[in-house]
């Protein structure tokens, strides 16, 4: 399963219900085609891969587990909040963002906004564990969308988000406080695993 990061259509979450411990997601989506969408199916809510359980012509549901609702924004989501949306890449799709997995790896906080001409900066605080795949000019998914980082400062990063970007994801939303989901570059992640096996290898010849 894999996404790329272009935001197809912002859903609204309709309904939060509690299902044996855990919690059944409604997210209505006027303007995300579902005629294509079958039961299993995946779509990303704001980055969070989730699973198909039932639809309708302009909405669908999801069983979101304890996991899930520990790990990402999906646990703070309440009836009305805006998520963006994107299905999955189908082999034939247009490539326009970057490799997408839709497993969230932190949990950020937008720790400033303001206006630079036409396009907004933002100003995000990343968790620690983070930092390390956090790169000037590397690719990072916020709430689902790919974006690519202006500067990075101690634990916080920097991005310009132009005005297409703006109107077409829940970015518009955000406040200073406002938690997003982070995951960083899939190709930074394996080249540090690759790395890492290459030192105990060396470490034990």
């Amino acid at each position: 399963m894999m996404f790329t990061g272009i935001v197809r259509s912002i859903g609204q979450v309709s309904s939060l219900e509690p299902c044996d411990g855990d919690v059944r997601l409604t997210i209505s989506c006027e303007d995300l085609r579902l005629d294509d969408v079958e039961l299993g199916d995946s779509i990303a809510c704001s980055g969070a891969c989730l699973t198909v359980i039932k639809k309708t012509k302009n909405t669908f549901s999801v069983d979101v587990s304890l996991e899930t609702l520990g790990l990402t924004t999906v646990g703070i989501w309440k009836e009305g909040d805006r998520v963006n949306l994107e299905k999955a890449m189908m082999a034939t799709d247009r490539f326009g963002g970057h490799i997408v997995s839709g497993h969230i790896d932190g949990i950020g906080e937008v720790t400033e906004r303001k206006s630079n001409a036409r396009s907004e900066f933002f100003k995000i605080h990343a968790p620690t564990s983070l930092l390390k795949y956090i790169s000037v000019k590397g690719s990072i998914t916020v709430d689902g969308t790919s974006l690519t980082i202006n500067r990075v400062n101690g634990s916080e990063f920097e991005l310009n988000i132009i005005p297409q970007t703006l109107s077409h994801t829940v970015i518009s939303d955000y406040r200073v406080g406002t938690k997003v989901n982070l995951e960083v570059d899939l190709i930074a992640r394996y080249l540090e695993k690759l790395v890492s096996a290459e030192k105990i290898k060396d470490s034990e010849n």
